[in-house]
């Protein structure tokens, strides 16, 4: 471990041991997990065998306070997140209830097990719960420009930093659309990364984690987060019933017009689901070359397929289409394939 992480270690452990009253030398505390950002988590076992989840986020790379906002406004909502014990925002570290070691992607099994899909409307149903009862005031907008600067990882990182390819045509007129499209749905609590990878499983009950970079935003984009997301690649009628389903529960809700056209607001959210596939083709990209992440660039094969399958279903853009058909999917083999 470098010198620096060993000293942020024993400042966690000493910070954890005053909490309790007990001894920094002898405290049960170990790695559980770390993720896409600077945090890290770490185990600590109390005496009576209770455990809780310590979160180490550098205060220099990570901005904790949103994080614990969110947290103690959701639980006061009702909605089901790690309830929070103690935070020093100054150090970044908190202290959280822990919610074992099971995240939804590992109940998941395949696209076409029955298990796979009963998990995912459990999800869809928790994602109802939270677009009714988490409020949007205090969260930043997800506006047109947070909206362009997410898309425009993809040239910068994916293709100019990556591939070496230029801008493709059509490219302008795609983004703007994307934008334009997301801009006109109803605005929600938007958590941003609604992924099974961070709905933790606990007694068969879904919990949200990581929900720090909530916004205010388009009410399809934490679905398409869950639909089209790291591990699952499901059919178009899979995914269209869903849809459609989610259109209608929530329209009776009140969360969706309920004159707007299943049409089109199926249109909306393959366009959803295009920016957010664009994004993380970036995002993937950036880790890399910029953070040096391993494992990002494995998965872009399956997110390129996802943003193939949701600008099938948008009219247009059919020059941006033949380009990823025939430059950028055959750039993005050759260079994996000399990578390797």
């Amino acid at each position: 471990m470098p010198e620096a992480a060993t000293a942020r270690h024993a400042r966690l452990r000493h910070w954890a041991a005053r909490r309790h009253g007990l001894d920094p030398t002898r405290l049960a505390l170990h790695l559980a997990a770390g993720d896409a950002s600077f945090r890290r988590y770490y185990r600590l076992t109390l005496p009576d065998g209770s455990t809780r989840m310590l979160m180490d986020a550098p205060p220099e790379q990570e901005d904790s306070r949103p994080f614990v906002a969110i947290a103690e406004q959701w639980h006061a909502v009702d909605l089901p997140v790690p309830r929070l014990h103690g935070a020093d925002l100054d150090a970044g570290f908190l202290e959280l209830e822990d919610l074992g070691d099971t995240p939804l992607q590992r109940c998941l099994d395949g696209e076409d097990a029955p298990a796979t899909q009963v998990w995912h409307e459990q999800a869809i149903a928790l994602l109802h719960v939270l677009q009714a009862r988490a409020p949007t005031e205090g969260l930043p907008a997800y506006d047109a420009a947070l909206l362009g600067r997410e898309l425009d990882l993809f040239p910068e990182w994916c293709l100019g930093e990556w591939l070496g390819l230029n801008t493709p045509p059509g490219w302008k007129a795609l983004r703007e659309a994307l934008i334009a499209s997301a801009l006109a749905q109803p605005v929600v609590t938007v958590h941003r990364d609604f992924d099974a990878m961070n709905l933790m499983v606990k007694d068969d009950d879904l919990y949200l984690i990581d929900f720090q970079d909530a916004v205010a935003g388009p009410i399809s984009y934490d679905l398409i987060s869950l639909l089209r997301g790291r591990y699952c690649r499901f059919p178009p009628a899979r995914v269209a019933t869903w849809i459609e389903a989610f259109r209608t529960r929530a329209a009776r809700e009140g969360r969706l017009p309920d004159n707007i056209a299943p049409a089109t607001f199926h249109h909306q959210v393959q366009a959803m689901a295009a920016q957010r596939s664009l994004k993380v083709l970036g995002i993937f990209c950036r880790l890399t070359l910029r953070d040096g992440r391993d494992g990002y660039l494995a998965r872009l094969p399956h997110f390129l397929g996802h943003l193939e399958d949701s600008l099938a279903d948008i009219q247009g853009h059919a020059g941006f289409r033949a380009w990823l058909a025939n430059t950028f999917r055959p750039a993005l083999a050759a260079r994996r394939e000399a990578d390797a």
